[in-house]
């Protein structure tokens, strides 16, 4: 069967609350605790067809997101769109759509008290474009029984369930919540190499949410980087590796080329210092590094996002 298209989605002035609600402290005071906003006014457009990293802090708005785009979950405001370009719709009970979105999340959403096979049946008749073939050579791969039922199996087990499903739906839209959880180096690194492989002889767009930014950053051609709630930034993550750079060498002329840019992180050992700065240098600049035997490096993503979204002295 042929996939369609790969899914794109918008979202447009999206606002998410959790609902206020009242406590009893200390066994007698009712105390009201105001809405907690997971997401705050985000728009935000992903390119069907790509393989989009989506990072953040813990409590930055992913998973709501990601919940959003499946129809886990419905905006408090704003709209969200799914669907092929030009013809996207809302995906809130919305047959069609999530037919053809698959949300995995550590949990796996599998029938623990039947065997593996049985969950496995349930996912190819809700997913029109099932691969049973590839289901079955994917557990193998991980070495898991369609036999052994979900409860009998440890947390990285069932999280390599949880990719299999992922990648065996086909699905246009394909998202993967912090799936690796619990997996063993070994098992991720096989999971990495499966969605790339799969990816090129299917295409179709994936969504991978992941605190390993180290190991999936080879992955990603766009990245979404949320910051409490905000959208930090959006964009192919060539762009983002050009967001900062590196200066090693004496300090006094660190401190030079440094000028009034923004300083993400600094480290010294004793004369010598290295500053990772916001932006880009310029040719003249970089000529001026070299004659001042400054040395300029590249800045890994994992690094720049660590930096970019670190609580500035306002915010504290």
């Amino acid at each position: 069967m042929t996939t369609p298209a790969p899914f794109g989605t918008r979202l447009d002035d999206v606002v998410v609350r959790y609902g206020s609600r009242s406590e009893v402290v200390g066994g007698s005071t009712r105390v009201r605790r105001e809405a907690t906003t997971a997401l705050d006014g985000v728009t935000l457009a992903i390119r069907p067809g790509v393989i989009t990293g989506v990072l953040g802090r813990n409590g930055a708005g992913k998973s709501t997101l990601l919940s959003l785009l499946a129809a886990f979950a419905r905006p408090t405001s704003g709209t969200v769109s799914v669907g092929p370009e030009g013809a996207e719709e809302d995906p809130w009970e919305n047959a069609w759509v999530t037919s053809n979105v698959q949300l995995v999340r550590e949990s796996g959403d599998l029938i623990d008290d039947e065997k593996l096979s049985e969950s496995l049946r349930y996912y190819a008749d809700l997913r029109p474009h099932w691969d049973a073939g590839l289901a079955v050579r994917l557990l193998d791969r991980f070495e898991i029984s369609t036999r052994t039922k979900p409860g009998a199996l440890s947390r990285g087990k069932r999280s390599a369930v949880g990719a299999t499903i992922g990648l065996a739906t086909r699905a246009p839209l394909t998202i993967f919540d912090e799936v690796y959880l619990g997996m063993d180096a070994p098992t991720r690194y096989a999971f990495y190499s499966e969605v790339l492989a799969d990816y090129a002889e299917h295409p179709r767009t994936i969504l991978l949410s992941s605190h390993l930014v180290e190991e999936v950053e080879r992955l990603f051609e766009d990245v979404v980087v949320l910051d409490r709630g905000r959208v930090l930034l959006a964009e192919p993550v060539e762009d983002m590796r050009a967001r900062g750079y590196s200066l090693t060498g004496p300090a006094a002329a660190v401190a030079e080329l440094t000028g009034a840019r923004r300083v993400l992180h600094e480290q010294r050992l004793g004369s010598t210092v290295q500053v990772t700065l916001e932006g880009a240098l310029g040719a003249d600049e970089r000529a001026a590094a070299r004659a001042a035997g400054v040395e300029i490096g590249t800045v890994p993503v994992q690094d720049l996002f660590v930096h970019l979204t670190e609580p500035r002295k306002a915010d504290r």
